[in-house]
């Protein structure tokens, strides 16, 4: 995100009461799409797009998990509404708009468990990261999923599992979507991780083979701060997912602990993957301004080697410039093969002399 774009963002938010709706983010054309699956172990019903009508509080006792999937949240009042109907925290859904908001967790009196993530996209046309705000709602036999309108839904594969009924999604509650969820978060950062790996592989070939220019330190610069930025969206999920294991939540069943645990340890392989490369990035910025230097180094001797060729000779040239009468070689019928011939004696000389001290 650039500095601009920050700063749109906080002028935006200048003022207002906590608890305002504020859309913070790129401009959308299109509407927002709302889907509504309901499952259990035996059955599944796929409502999209649906109105804000059919987005309905599940009742109760409702023998169904009702997975309401918002695709768009550039219109605060769909959002509001969807707030209204499910009777959700008013700053709450303030960070459900605002797509600069930090990944955090909330717990609402443990009627609602609110977490916000940032989902990473590897552009290939701009060879850079993009990142969607992405916030999960989780209640009684329900769950909520807020995800910036893009032309892929990221959740697509869980859709999939709860159509052909494969896996334990079918078979669990809303927490075990929740999990799920993050779950296909968590492989993406893995997805990014990867490409990043293999262009430091092409990086570190480069540099090793001598093969480096200007436009490889550029890249390890724009590497470096990729990693940052990757760093500071995939930590704070290690700090939810302890608040998740943590805490004592009735929304929490304890059949979904070993998950959440095998996803924090997901997490920390990412988080460690990140800290290797980071110092895998200083070492090759060190290697290639070694070779740089080397290079510098091999230049500037060389151009001694030629210098201290050329002094001495440049010395006999000036003496013998010099208009003085009385100089009897000037006069010499051989003295300009004389001067010659000296000088190229000291010239030779002086290269076996480099030679021999292992100079050249």
């Amino acid at each position: 995100m650039s500095k601009r774009r920050r700063h749109r963002s906080a002028e935006k938010l200048l003022g207002t009461s906590p608890g305002t709706l504020t859309y913070v983010g790129e401009e959308i054309e299109h509407a927002t799409k709302i889907k509504r699956i309901d499952y259990n172990a035996t059955d599944y019903h796929i409502d999209a797009p649906i109105k804000l009508s059919a987005c309905q509080i599940p009742a109760t006792e409702t023998p169904y998990v009702s997975w309401i999937d918002v695709d768009g949240i550039h219109e605060p009042k769909v959002v509001a509404a969807i707030g209204q109907q499910y009777h959700l925290h008013p700053l709450l859904l303030e960070d459900v708009v605002n797509t600069d908001q930090k990944p955090k967790i909330d717990l609402y009196d443990d009627t609602v468990v609110f977490v916000t993530l940032k989902m990473l996209h590897h552009s290939r046309q701009r060879q850079e990261i993009d990142i969607e705000h992405v916030s999960l709602v989780l209640g009684k036999n329900y769950l909520i999923s807020f995800q910036e309108e893009r032309t892929t839904d990221i959740f697509e594969p869980v859709i999939e599992r709860i159509k052909a009924s494969s896996g334990k999604t079918r078979r669990n509650g809303a927490d075990y979507l929740l999990y799920a969820l993050m779950d296909v978060m968590v492989d993406h950062y893995f997805v990014i991780t990867e490409r990043i790996g293999e262009k430091m592989d092409e990086l570190e070939e480069q540099i090793v083979q001598e093969r480096a220019t200007q436009q490889t330190l550029g890249t390890l610069y724009t590497l470096k701060r990729e990693l940052a930025f990757i760093r500071r969206t995939v930590q704070p999920l290690r700090d939810i997912l302890g608040v998740l294991l943590r805490e004592e939540s009735d929304l929490i069943q304890r059949s979904t602990m070993p998950y959440l645990r095998d996803l924090a340890d997901h997490v920390n392989q990412v988080i460690e993957t990140l800290e290797s490369y980071r110092e895998l990035i200083g070492g090759l910025m060190d290697v290639y301004y070694s070779i740089v230097n080397n290079r510098m180094n091999s230049v500037m001797k060389t151009l001694t080697i030629v210098s201290a060729i050329f002094i001495p000779l440049t010395f006999i040239a000036g003496i013998y410039g010099m208009n003085f009468e009385n100089m009897p070689e000037l006069r010499s019928p051989t003295g300009y093969f004389w001067v010659l011939l000296v000088m190229a004696a000291i010239a030779i000389g002086e290269v076996v002399y480099f030679k021999r001290r292992g100079w050249m």
